[in-house]
């Protein structure tokens, strides 16, 4: 069987310390499996600047001038991590045969690619990278993203467990992902949603190669609350049962007001009156924002911009 044409596509934002290791790294890796005939020399590495800030672009156009498996895509602003991996794998689609996607701080084990690849020539569309435990984790993060997985799947939404944006996908599933239009994307959970083969391929997370996170706590609790308000209506009728439930309450007390007035303990109930006041009132502002983080993302939808604007492409 005639080798498959691979792209590796990685979003960088402010990887000017990583990529040289990254590009290391991935040199050596493709040198490899080209000389074991498990990828075609047409293969490329993506290199997708996200509106760095850094000299990561300067970077990425001397890779790209030493040595023409590298290629770049420059933003022409910071369109996020998601817009970024779509930017990559957009470009990409018409060339490849499949579509490898990392972070450029290669926490992820790239020698996991073999075992995509391998899965891939026995007929997977889909190969998720996961993670075979979470030692590396402080207890916070490791707590936080179990709880995270737990509560998307009580919401009905499809993931892989352990998995983070770490995948392979094929020509054909490459493209019907790319057929979805939707602006608030949410990539973990919408590749499930394809319904090809899958696979999965386990492997030891390690530390960043150079710089710092790009995902401090604020982004990750914005990125759990897209995930989750992106692929899922549950919240919303939580809200609702929620709301009958305070509407029982409210009855039950009225009941308890009826009773107080008859016997005249009127008084005694002030208590009770205010702890309602403030828990209705609180209630009701969480519903409120909840509604509103939901048509904040329908407004978005309507006005139908592109997920990037690009500046530049070497290739």
């Amino acid at each position: 069987m005639k080798p498959p044409i691979l792209f590796i596509v990685i979003p960088c934002y402010n990887e000017q310390e990583a990529l040289p290791i990254t590009a290391k790294r991935l040199t050596e890796l493709t040198d490899d499996m080209i000389a074991r005939s498990i990828i075609a020399p047409e293969s490329r590495i993506v290199l997708v600047d996200d509106g760095s800030r850094d000299a990561t672009w300067s970077v990425i156009t001397s890779l790209h001038g030493a040595d023409a498996r590298f290629e770049g895509v420059k933003l022409a602003h910071n369109a996020g991590h998601m817009n970024a991996l779509w930017a990559g794998m957009t470009l990409s689609a018409e060339r490849c045969d499949c579509v490898i996607t990392i972070d450029a701080d290669l926490q992820d084990d790239v020698n996991a690619m073999y075992g995509f690849l391998e899965a891939f020539q026995k007929g997977a569309d889909v190969v998720s990278g996961v993670r075979a435990s979470r030692k590396t984790d402080t207890w916070f993060k490791r707590t936080t993203a179990q709880g995270f997985y737990k509560v998307m799947g009580k919401l009905g939404v499809e993931m892989v467990y352990n998995h983070a944006d770490y995948r392979l996908l094929s020509k054909r599933a490459l493209e019907a992902l790319l057929s979805f239009g939707e602006v608030n994307m949410f990539l973990r959970g919408m590749v499930p949603m394809l319904g090809f083969k899958t696979a999965q391929v386990t492997y030891e997370r390690g530390a960043r190669v150079a710089g710092e996170s790009k995902y401090p706590l604020k982004k990750m609790i914005a990125f759990a609350m897209e995930g989750i308000t992106s692929l899922s209506n549950k919240p919303i009728r939580y809200v609702l049962l929620l709301g009958a439930l305070c509407a029982l309450l409210g009855m039950a007390m009225a009941i308890y007001v009826i009773i107080s007035l008859v016997r005249g303990h009127t008084v005694a109930g002030w208590a009770s009156l205010m702890m309602s006041v403030w828990l209705l009132g609180g209630l009701q502002l969480m519903a409120l924002g909840l509604i509103g983080e939901y048509v904040g993302k329908i407004y978005m939808e309507t006005k139908r911009r592109p997920k990037f604007i690009l500046e530049e492409h070497l290739k």
